[in-house]
C-alpha cells in the first residue's frame, strides 16, 4: 500500500526471533486495553511473538495458562472496553525472591526476553528490580536445575519498558497517565448532573474524588466546573482556611449563584498533615452558614466506563513506542518508561521517574509543599496557578483604565464558553473593563457590545456551543463601522476566540490598520474549532469534544454490527478539508481505513481496502469500520464509497452508511476542552495586558507591529504566541488548513493496527531523555 521510505529500517523484521510479554498490574485504568492491543499488533507486525500475561505479576509467577500467546484477532473489540481485559492483581509472591525465580523460569522456558509492564509506580519499580536481579536469578535457576545453561545463555538479559496506567496522574515524568482523561470524563458527567439538582435547591455540594497522594483529578475538576474551592494534598490551605472558605461561599451566594461546589481529593490534608475530610467540610458549612449541604464520594465509578478518545489514542501511541523501545533495547539500555510530554512521546529512564515520584511524597511528608508542587512538573503548576487566580483573587478596586473586548468567530465549538469565562474573569482581576461582543465581527460592526461582570459568566464552563453567538462573517466590509465602535466603546485590545475565520479575519484587521488607525490595537486569537485546522496550534478548543462524540458513535455502530456479522460501516465526519477528526477517530475507534484530503487516494487504494476487508471477513472479526472526511475527495463521495463497497462486498459483507453532521459540534465540552479553554483565556489576557502597556503612548494605544497581533497555540510541548503574519506562510488558504500537520505522522499507526503491511516511520523515534534535565529546562521556560 505504500513504498518503504528511503533510509528507513525495515520495521517488519525488527522483532524476528524475539518474544514480548505484556502485563497490566496494580489498579486498573481505562485505556489499558488500547495499550495492550497496540503492543500485540505492533509486536506481531514486527515479526515478534507476543504473549499475554493474565492477572499481572501473579500470572507471571504462576505461569501455565496465565501466559498465552496472543493473536491478531485476540485483541479485537478491546479498544472500547474499560478496565483491563487480561486482568490485574496485587501480587505478594512477586515481592519475594522465590516468586521472582518462578517468574524468571516461566519467561525463560518461553524464550521471552522483553517485558512490557502497564501499571503504576509500584508495578514499574517491581519490573526494574526483576531486571536488576535477572542474571543472578538465571544463575540460581541453572544451579538448581530449573533451566539449562543453554536456555540461560539464550535469555541472558531482560528488556523492560513501562507505560503508566493510573487514573490519578501521579507519576512524574509524564503529562498524562493512561486512564486520567477517562476518569475526568466520569467525574465531569457526575458534576454536571449534580449541578442541575443543586441549582434547583440552592445547595452546597462537597465532592470527593480519588487521589490519595496526588491532587490532579481534584484540581482539573475544580478548573473544569468552576468550583468555589478545592483541597489537594500538594498544597494544603492556610491555617484560617475555615474563615476564608465560608467567606468565599457567602460571596458566591450574594453574587446570585444558587449553588456552591467544593472539590476534595481523598488525600487532602492541612498544613500540619491532619486529614481534611468531606464530612469535616460539610459540618463546617452547615454549622457556620446553615447551607443545605450534601456530600458525594465518587469512589470506583471513576475507574469505570468506556475509555475516552484521548486515552485510546494515548494507549495506542504508547504501545507502539513501547514495542520499538523493547526491540531496540540492549543490555546497556536502562529500563525506560514511555511518557507524554506536551504532544510528544518521549522515553525516560524508569527509575529516575520513580525517584522523582517518591521525592514528591517525601516533600509532602516533610511539609515542603512548594517543593512538592515544583516536582509535580510545569503542567501541574500552571493548572494550580490558573485555579488560584480564578478562585481566590477578587477584582481590585483600582482599575487599570484599559478595556478589553472578547468575541467568538466562526462555527460554534464546545469549550468556547469556558474560554470566554476565563478571559472575562482574568481580565477583571487585572483591573480591566471587560466587554463581550455578540455575533462575532458583525456584532462588533453593529454595536452588539455588552459590559460583563464577574457573575455574568458564572456557570459557563460546562455549557456547549457559544453563549455570545458566533458568525463566520469577515470584518473587511465593516471596517468603517468596526473602527467607529472601537472608538465609541474605548476598546484597547481584542481577544478573538474562533476557527479559521478568526485567523483570516484577524489578518484582514491587520491589513486595515494602514487605513484605519483605530484598528491599531493588540489582538490575540485563541483557536476554537472542531476541525482543528487553525495554523500555529496542534490543538483547537472543541476538537476533543467532537472527537469523543464521533468515537462514542463508532462504538455504538460497531456494537450493532456485533450481532449481525459481516457488516461494514461507512461514516462521514466533519472537518472541511482537514482530516484530523477522521484520522484520530479512526485510531480511537479501530477503523480499517480513514480517507482524508491530505493523503491522496485513488481507485486502486479503494480496491485494496475492499480486498483487505474481504480477507478480514474470513477471520473471527467479521465487521469493518471506514471513516471518510467530508471534503477528502469531490468525486469519491460518501455515497460513491458506500456503493463501491456494497457492490464489491456482495455475498461477503453488506454495508451501512452514516453521516454524523452537526452533532459533532454540539454537546457539553469534555474536561480537556474546558481546561484548555480556561488556560488559554488566562494566558491570552496576561499577554494582551503586557502588549497594551508596551504600545501605550501618552494615554493612547498604537499597535502596528507584527508581534502586536498573535495567535496563542499549543506547539509540541508548550503554549506559544506567534505573530499571525508569520503564520501566513504556513497556511494553505484555498483548503483552509496548515501546510504541515503533526497528526499525519500517526496515520501509519492506524494502518498497521488495521493489519496493513506498510512501513512504520521511525525517523522521529523518541530518544531517551533525562527527567532531571528536562525538569530544569522546563522550569526555566515558565
Amino acid at each position: 500500500m505504500a513504498q518503504t521510505p528511503p533510509g528507513h529500517r525495515q520495521t517488519e523484521s525488527l522483532g524476528a526471533g524475539k518474544a514480548i510479554a505484556v502485563l497490566t498490574s496494580g489498579g486498573d485504568a481505562q485505556g489499558m486495553n488500547a495499550a495492550v492491543r497496540a503492543v500485540v499488533r505492533v509486536g506481531i507486525y514486527t515479526g515478534a511473538k507476543v504473549y499475554f500475561v493474565h492477572e499481572g505479576y501473579q500470572g507471571l509467577v504462576d505461569g501455565g495458562d496465565n501466559i498465552k500467546e496472543a493473536t491478531w484477532e485476540s485483541v479485537s473489540m478491546m479498544l472500547q472496553l474499560g478496565g483491563t481485559v487480561i486482568g490485574s492483581a496485587r501480587c505478594q509472591d512477586f515481592r519475594t525472591r522465590e516468586g521472582r525465580l518462578k517468574a524468571a523460569r516461566n519467561l525463560v522456558k518461553r524464550r521471552i526476553t522483553n517485558l512490557c509492564v502497564i501499571g503504576g509506580d509500584g508495578s514499574l519499580t517491581g519490573a526494574d528490580t526483576f531486571r536488576a536481579e535477572w542474571s543472578s536469578l538465571l544463575a540460581e535457576l541453572v544451579k538448581v536445575g530449573g533451566i539449562t545453561a543453554e536456555e540461560a545463555k539464550k535469555s541472558s538479559h531482560l528488556n523492560i519498558v513501562g507505560m503508566v496506567g493510573s487514573i490519578d496522574n501521579d507519576f512524574c515524568g509524564t503529562d498524562m497517565t493512561i486512564g486520567t482523561d477517562s476518569a475526568l470524563h466520569r467525574i465531569m458527567e457526575i458534576v454536571d448532573a449534580i449541578t442541575t439538582t443543586a441549582q434547583s435547591h440552592q445547595r452546597t455540594f462537597v465532592l470527593e474524588v480519588m487521589g490519595r497522594h496526588c491532587g490532579y483529578l481534584a484540581l482539573i475538576t475544580a478548573l473544569a466546573c468552576g468550583a468555589d474551592w478545592v483541597f489537594i494534598p500538594e498544597s494544603p490551605p492556610e491555617d484560617d482556611w475555615e474563615d476564608h472558605l465560608c467567606r468565599r461561599l457567602t460571596e458566591t451566594r450574594v453574587g446570585g449563584s444558587r449553588l456552591n461546589i467544593i472539590i476534595v481529593a481523598e488525600g487532602a490534608i492541612d498544613k500540619h498533615g491532619k486529614a481534611i475530610t468531606s464530612d469535616d467540610i460539610k459540618t463546617l458549612v452547615v454549622k457556620r452558614l446553615g447551607y443545605d449541604t450534601r456530600v458525594t464520594i465518587l469512589g470506583h465509578v471513576q475507574r469505570g466506563g468506556t475509555p475516552s478518545a484521548f486515552d485510546r489514542i494515548l494507549g495506542s501511541r504508547m504501545g507502539v513506542e513501547a514495542v520499538m523501545a523493547l526491540l531496540e533495547g540492549n543490555p546497556d539500555t536502562p529500563a525506560c518508561v514511555v511518557s507524554l510530554s506536551g504532544n510528544q512521546a518521549v522515553r525516560l529512564p524508569l527509575m529516575e521517574c520513580v525517584q522523582v515520584t517518591k521525592d514528591v511524597t517525601t516533600a509532602m511528608n516533610e511539609g515542603r509543599f512548594e517543593d512538592a508542587l515544583k516536582l509535580r512538573g510545569r503542567s501541574f503548576q500552571n493548572n494550580w496557578n490558573v485555579y488560584k487566580l480564578l478562585a481566590h483573587i477578587r477584582p481590585p478596586s483600582t482599575k487599570s483604565g484599559y478595556t478589553l473586548a472578547v468575541l467568538n468567530v466562526g462555527a460554534p465549538a464546545a469549550g468556547m464558553n469556558a474560554a470566554v469565562r476565563s478571559t472575562v474573569r482574568i481580565g477583571l482581576i487585572h483591573g480591566h473593563r471587560m466587554l463581550a461582543v455578540h455575533d462575532g465581527f458583525e456584532g462588533l460592526a453593529y454595536g452588539k457590545v455588552e459590559e460583563f461582570s464577574w457573575e455574568r459568566v458564572g456557570s459557563w464552563t460546562g455549557l456547549g456551543g457559544s453563549k455570545l453567538g458566533t458568525k463566520r462573517t469577515l470584518p473587511k466590509k465593516y471596517f468603517e463601522e468596526i473602527s467607529t465602535n472601537i472608538t465609541n466603546f474605548g476598546i484597547h485590545g481584542l481577544i478573538i476566540i474562533g476557527g479559521f475565520e478568526a485567523f483570516t479575519g484577524s489578518l484582514e484587521l491587520m491589513e486595515g490598520r494602514a487605513k484605519y488607525e483605530e484598528l491599531c490595537i493588540p489582538l490575540c486569537i485563541i483557536p476554537a474549532t472542531v476541525s482543528n485546522n487553525v495554523p500555529g496550534s496542534d490543538f483547537s478548543i472543541g476538537a476533543d469534544t467532537a472527537l469523543n462524540t464521533i468515537t462514542m458513535t463508532c462504538d455504538r455502530i460497531k456494537q450493532s454490527a456485533a450481532g449481525t456479522k459481516r457488516r461494514v460501516f461507512i461514516i462521514e465526519t466533519m472537518g472541511g478539508f482537514c482530516g484530523y477528526l477522521a484520522t484520530m477517530a479512526g485510531l480511537a475507534g479501530g477503523a480499517d481505513a480513514a480517507y482524508i484530503y491530505e493523503e491522496h487516494f485513488n481507485i486502486h487504494d479503494l480496491q485494496v481496502n475492499v480486498e483487505h476487508l474481504t480477507e478480514k471477513m474470513k477471520t473471527t472479526v467479521k465487521r469493518g469500520l471506514v471513516l471518510r472526511n467530508e471534503r477528502c475527495n469531490e468525486n469519491y463521495t460518501t455515497d460513491f464509497i458506500y456503493n463501491l463497497y456494497s457492490e464489491e462486498g456482495k455475498g461477503i459483507f453488506d454495508c451501512r452508511k452514516n453521516v454524523l453532521g452537526h452533532m459533532q459540534q454540539g454537546g457539553t465540552p469534555t474536561p480537556f476542552d474546558r481546561n484548555f479553554g480556561t488556560k488559554m483565556g488566562a494566558k491570552a489576557v496576561a499577554w494582551i495586558t503586557g502588549k497594551i502597556k508596551e504600545c501605550s503612548r501618552h494615554g493612547r494605544i498604537f499597535a502596528n507591529t507584527a508581534d502586536s497581533a498573535c495567535l496563542l497555540g499549543m506547539r509540541k510541548r508548550s503554549l506559544v504566541f506567534q505573530p499571525i503574519t508569520e503564520l501566513k506562510e504556513q497556511t494553505d488558504f484555498e483548503h483552509r488548513i496548515p501546510k504541515e500537520q503533526w497528526w499525519l505522522k500517526l496515520r501509519p499507526i492506524l494502518k498497521i493496527l488495521a493489519k496493513y503491511n506498510i512501513e512504520l516511520d521511525t525517523s522521529e523515534k523518541a530518544h531517551l531523555e533525562h527527567i532531571t534535565q528536562k525538569r530544569i529546562s522546563l522550569e526555566s521556560n515558565i
